[in-house]
């Protein structure tokens, strides 16, 4: 059984830094891709990150590009997203997916939701304070 599970969320300052982990289970095929994406109370989700697994090559959304940074310890099968300088509009519940194959030319239409992600976690809460 494929399962994604997210930890690391929490009450964070304006400012401040956190870390997300995404630990990946269930399969051994190592073509895949993982996402990170949020949803905000009253938005639509939204495409944070993501990565490939077997390359390493990775994808931010244009907003979040030098703030948010994700990486991967293939070792662990877990991906993790380094969220700094946080702003209160960064608060949401963060989720995982993960895409099998990947192809890393269509990660905007993963973002996008024109193509679905095969597997979701449960989320995470980020809260940023101000």
């Amino acid at each position: 059984e494929v399962q994604l599970v997210e930890s690391g969320g929490g009450l964070v300052q304006a400012g401040g830094s956190l870390r997300l982990s995404c630990a990946v289970s269930g399969f051994t095929f190592d073509g895949y891709g993982i996402a990170w994406f949020r949803q905000a109370p009253g938005k639509e989700r939204e495409g944070v990150s993501c990565i490939s697994r077997r390359d390493g090559s990775t994808y931010y959304a244009d907003s979040l590009k030098g703030r948010f940074t994700i990486s991967s310890d293939n070792a662990k099968n877990t991906i993790y997203l380094e969220m700094n300088s946080l702003k209160p509009e960064d608060t949401a519940v963060y989720y995982c997916a993960v895409k099998i194959p990947w192809d890393g030319h269509n990660w905007r239409l993963y973002f996008s939701g024109y193509y679905g992600m095969d597997y979701w976690g449960k989320g995470t809460l980020v809260t940023v304070s101000s």
